[in-house]
């Protein structure tokens, strides 16, 4: 268990970050055309336009989130005068009206999805894999309010953090301040890195293109001129 510990924790972020990256740019050089959402607005449009703004809304504000909540070193909260135990419930509090919203999205998408027949003709088992692990990993992530309610101290956030502060600097102690978290935490951590690990090879890779957008921002403007 130990061995596979240091795996999972230790050295699979950096596997699965390394698919992430290059299966991206592979899908992005072999399959341009591949390389969008697939919007099923034209076979049902009911519940998507909700589903659709909570599910983003909330999984954006889930991954910025985690990524300030995990990345932020511990001396800039301590610089602000922030608690551990006062980021925790802040956490758990944003974690849960995110993951809220995320949640009843989601959830709606899957019932059009599986509810509307020429919906779930049209759905590839990749559609499936996508929204039934981003649900798993999401309730997973919930559980873990109700784990961290019961130890308000701020302690078991800290080993979290400085897991994935160790695994980003390229450190290779990161597993070892995990070794006693929860197993609602390490499940949720596992089915988290494993998305970037599907991202490539779904849907998901329209992502990037969401963040390419804002060159658009840049861009100087088309002219359109009538023919004389």
């Amino acid at each position: 268990m130990d061995y596979l510990h240091r795996f999972v924790f230790g050295i699979y972020p950096y596997i699965a970050l390394a698919i992430f990256l290059l299966g991206s740019l592979i899908r992005f050089e072999r399959e341009q055309y591949s390389w969008k959402s697939e919007s099923s607005q034209l076979l049902y449009r009911g519940q998507l336009r909700l589903g659709n703004i909570l599910f983003h809304l909330g999984i954006i504000g889930l991954f910025f989130g985690h990524l300030a909540g995990l990345l932020t070193p511990l001396a800039v909260w301590d610089a602000l005068g922030i608690t551990h135990s006062f980021k925790q419930v802040f956490a758990m509090s944003a974690g849960g009206l995110m993951g809220g919203l995320c949640l009843i999205g989601i959830v709606l998408l899957l019932h059009r999805r599986f509810m509307c027949d020429r919906l779930a003709a049209n759905t590839t088992w990749r559609d499936k894999l996508v929204l039934l692990w981003i649900l798993a990993t999401l309730l997973l992530g919930l559980s873990t309010i109700f784990v961290s309610a019961q130890h308000l101290d701020g302690h078991e956030m800290v080993l979290l953090m400085s897991w994935a502060q160790h695994i980003v600097t390229f450190r290779g102690d990161a597993a070892d301040f995990i070794v006693s978290a929860s197993p609602v935490f390490k499940l949720h951590l596992f089915m988290g890195m494993s998305l970037f690990v599907i991202f490539p090879f779904t849907r998901l890779a329209h992502v990037w293109s969401g963040f390419g957008a804002v060159t658009y921002l840049g861009r100087a403007w088309q002219l359109v001129r009538p023919r004389g």
